[in-house]
């Protein structure tokens, strides 16, 4: 190899070492990646008299498919409106209605405590969430409230908005008259004179009314009566109605009407009960029935009349759980029994069918 060929070859080697060499070097550091929470989801407003309820969904992912979402808080804003307007103009020119912090995720890569960790003063992600806005005197009711909810990540950057809601401010309904309520032993049913319509079509919302109203319809009803299954006995239950027209598929729901409470005692007997048979030996008889299915049952009484008699009197002091009783009876006496069912309020049904037998 001649002179300059080789000289070649070492600047060629020298120059590939220092390259490799260059490559374990740190070079200047990259800009810090910056996460942005997705838009909050499944946005939804009813309006109930002057207050508008919003509800919608914290995410629990970042615009770019990351999870968890890098989110500190969710903010809502509202601004009142003659038409459509975009959620950019909501935020820029509206104004802020409620903020409402959320939980930072619990990292992965931690080991689990030993005991647990205190629930922080926010809501988790994905969770849902319902915030509430009070309109303000004369509002026009040709105007709509136009709301949108944001996420803030944790340097205050704001992620993707929610897709807008507009709701109508034009008058509610008519709040219902006050309803009636009754009530069986399974279920309490309220019931209410309707609302006239005025040409739009007028559905209800039924709540239990108390600190907090719980609404019992998920979606409004057209019928003027509802049944709330389940009994407690003794303890007052007060209901509310309220009419709903849906404008725009937005429910305006009326004011409330007034509550009706109700304190549920139980006068309802069990059921008679059945499958009474005997069996007479000697100085007795045995008896044997079938057990009730009554939830709240507490014993059963059993009845007799020896003959000549025919009145029928408890033998049993007090309700006793057993479906079977050996009555002690004089050889040769003709017996009649039938038995009572006594349940936790001390309700009787009526007697079973009657069995006569005779103890040998």
């Amino acid at each position: 190899m001649n002179r300059p060929r080789l000289r070649s070859a070492r600047l060629a080697l020298l120059a590939a070492t220092v390259a490799l060499s260059a490559c374990g070097k740190k070079g200047p550091p990259l800009p810090r990646l910056v996460l942005l929470p997705n838009p909050p989801g499944e946005v939804a407003a009813v309006r109930r008299g002057e207050r508008i309820d919003l509800s919608f969904t914290v995410p629990n992912a970042n615009t770019d498919r990351s999870a968890p979402a890098d989110l500190a808080r969710v903010e809502v804003y509202a601004w009142t409106v003659p038409g459509a307007v975009s959620g950019d103009d909501i935020v820029r020119r509206g104004s802020r209605v409620a903020s409402v912090a959320v939980n930072l995720p619990k990292d992965p890569d931690e080991p689990e405590p030993k005991a647990a960790a205190p629930k922080g003063d926010g809501v988790e992600q994905n969770a849902k969430v319902s915030v509430s806005d009070t309109l303000a005197p004369g509002v026009e009711p040709s105007a709509y409230r136009a709301y949108v909810a944001v996420g803030i990540n944790v340097r205050g950057r704001r992620g993707a908005l929610s897709r807008s809601v507009a709701v109508p401010l034009l008058p509610p309904p008519a709040a219902p008259a006050q309803p009636t309520v009754t009530y069986t032993e399974k279920s309490m049913t309220v019931t209410w004179p309707a609302v006239p319509s005025g040409g739009t079509p007028i559905a209800y919302s039924v709540y239990r009314a108390g600190a907090t109203s719980v609404a019992l319809t998920p979606t409004p009803v057209a019928d003027t009566t509802f049944a709330d299954a389940g009994i407690e006995w003794q303890q007052e239950r007060c209901y509310e109605v309220r009419a709903v027209a849906t404008i725009e598929s937005v429910r305006i729901e009326s004011a409330a009407s007034p509550a009706h409470c109700v304190t549920p005692r139980d006068t309802f007997a069990p059921a008679s009960p059945e499958g009474l048979v005997g069996v007479g030996s000697e100085g007795a008889v045995s008896l044997i029935w079938t057990a009730n299915a009554d939830a709240d049952l507490a014993g059963y009484l059993v009845l007799r009349a020896v003959a000549p008699a025919t009145q029928l009197e408890p033998i049993t002091a007090a309700p006793i759980t057993d479906t079977n009783f050996r009555d002690t009876a004089a050889g040769g006496s003709r017996v009649t029994y039938a038995v009572q069912a006594v349940d936790k309020a001390g309700n009787r049904s009526a007697a079973s069918a009657p069995i006569t037998e005779t103890a040998r």
